[in-house]
């Protein structure tokens, strides 16, 4: 059995917290340089607002219906996401955080109303966090999402579902006749593992529903969409086909790339942006114990402004794998100095690490630089270590390199955050006052 735990529009959630004044009105938070709507409150669905909308197409309804725009708060976000997760973790022996707002709990061996006990959990997160959230619970993973998604539309849409099944949903203990009737008022597109090619070509052979699907012959599924497609059928019919991945494996690839907020044309400022990209990626792939063989660095002009256009890239191998981020950032620029050229306004670059591998403290290709120099003890090393712990202390980019340019100021390549709210929970500066 298990349960999916959904944060409600968790980054619109996370700003109200802080900001009563939000409640009840059209709110989005936006994406980098403040671009589209990458979160929408129920109010602001209501107006009609699109996920991805561009801003400058939806800012009209600022004045039409007292829209609030708010600039990503990502460190807030995953704060906030930290302590909810860790209540979520309650629910059961076993957790997987999916994503920021949602955590699949596993609750083999959980005995009693598990109804009952997800409510509880439910009110303690709201109590201890301030966000509202929905359960879903199943005896798949596929159920639990699709029980998640009832349970949350049946709060936001009175009528679409029960009313009995808002906020907290149990399929395991609905009827053969009530399952089956949610999930004919289920459009397929809302099944998790159907994805929009999939979903229309289903629609063509007439599967419209989840229970159409639920229908459907395993073999034909797996001849024409393959196995995946085919072990999301066995699980909307009950058969546990995914587990929980309690210990995510490490990632193949580690990425850091920004657009611009306003173009960089020099080369002296790409190579501080690309410095702060790489840095950060090498924290990244710290957290993992895990080394780079090569650096892939990248920038380009944007497609929607008039102008020369540019676009290049260039991968650099690395003497032996590394998670310095000294060695890190002086291969970035290396090859920020070997594709670079004047003349073009820039709105992006990036950083991509590969040919990832276990970090092995030293082990295999020997380090002749670990003889003289006491901080190369292993790929991490003892500085990177104290790098880290002071960071993670002191807030990022307390210690930083030179090559990433003063952390005290507005950067110009830095991006667009015009409506950023304060960072409430990780910033001393910001903790917000109670006065009597």
């Amino acid at each position: 059995m298990f349960a999916l735990v959904d944060g409600n529009n968790f980054y619109v959630s996370c700003e109200r917290v802080f900001q009563p004044r939000l409640h009840a009105k059209p709110v989005v938070v936006l994406s980098n340089n403040d671009g589209c709507a990458i979160a929408r409150s129920n109010e602001a669905k209501a107006l009609g607002i699109k996920m991805g909308a561009p801003w400058f197409q939806i800012r009209h309804w600022q004045r039409e219906a007292g829209l609030v725009g708010l600039s990503a708060n990502f460190a807030l976000y995953g704060d906030m996401s930290d302590r909810m997760m860790a209540l979520a973790a309650e629910l059961g022996p076993t957790q997987e955080v999916y994503s920021i707002d949602e955590s699949f709990i596993g609750l083999q061996g959980v005995g009693g109303d598990l109804s009952a006990r997800a409510r509880e959990v439910r009110e303690r997160i709201w109590r201890c966090c301030g966000l509202p959230c929905g359960i879903g619970i199943g005896p798949t993973k596929t159920l639990a999402k699709l029980a998640n998604h009832i349970a949350k539309t049946a709060e936001r849409k009175p009528g679409s579902y029960p009313s009995e099944l808002a906020t907290v949903c149990n399929l395991a203990h609905l009827p053969a006749a009530d399952l089956d009737a949610v999930m004919a008022a289920t459009e397929v597109g809302e099944v998790w593992g159907v994805g929009r090619q999939i979903g229309r070509q289903l629609r063509e052979l007439g599967v419209h529903t989840a229970l159409d699907l639920t229908h459907l012959p395993t073999a034909q599924v797996r001849q024409r969409w393959g196995v995946v497609l085919e072990r999301t059928v066995r699980e909307l019919q009950g058969e546990p086909c995914i587990g929980l991945d309690e210990a995510p494996p490490p990632k193949q690839q580690i990425a850091c790339t920004r657009s611009f907020g306003q173009p960089v044309t020099t080369l002296a400022l790409l190579s501080e942006a690309v410095s702060e990209f790489a840095s950060r990626a090498a924290e990244k792939l710290r957290s993992q114990h895990s080394v780079a063989g090569q650096l892939l660095v990248f920038a380009h002009t944007s497609a929607f402004r008039p102008g020369p256009r540019f676009a290049r890239s260039t991968t650099v191998s690395l003497r032996r794998p590394s998670a310095d981020t000294r060695t890190l950032v002086q291969a970035a620029l290396a090859g920020v100095a070997h594709i670079y050229e004047p003349g073009f306004a820039l709105s992006k670059a990036g950083v991509m690490l590969l040919d990832l591998m276990p970090d092995t403290h030293g082990q295999g290709e020997l380090d002749f630089d670990a003889a003289t120099d006491p901080t190369h003890s292993g790929p991490k090393g003892r500085l990177m270590q104290a790098f880290d712990q002071l960071n993670e202390r002191f807030g990022r980019g307390t210690v930083h390199l030179g090559s990433t340019g003063a952390s005290d100021g507005p950067r110009r390549w830095a991006m667009r955050q015009e409506r950023l709210s304060p960072q409430y929970t990780t910033r001393w500066s910001d903790l917000p006052w109670a006065r009597a």
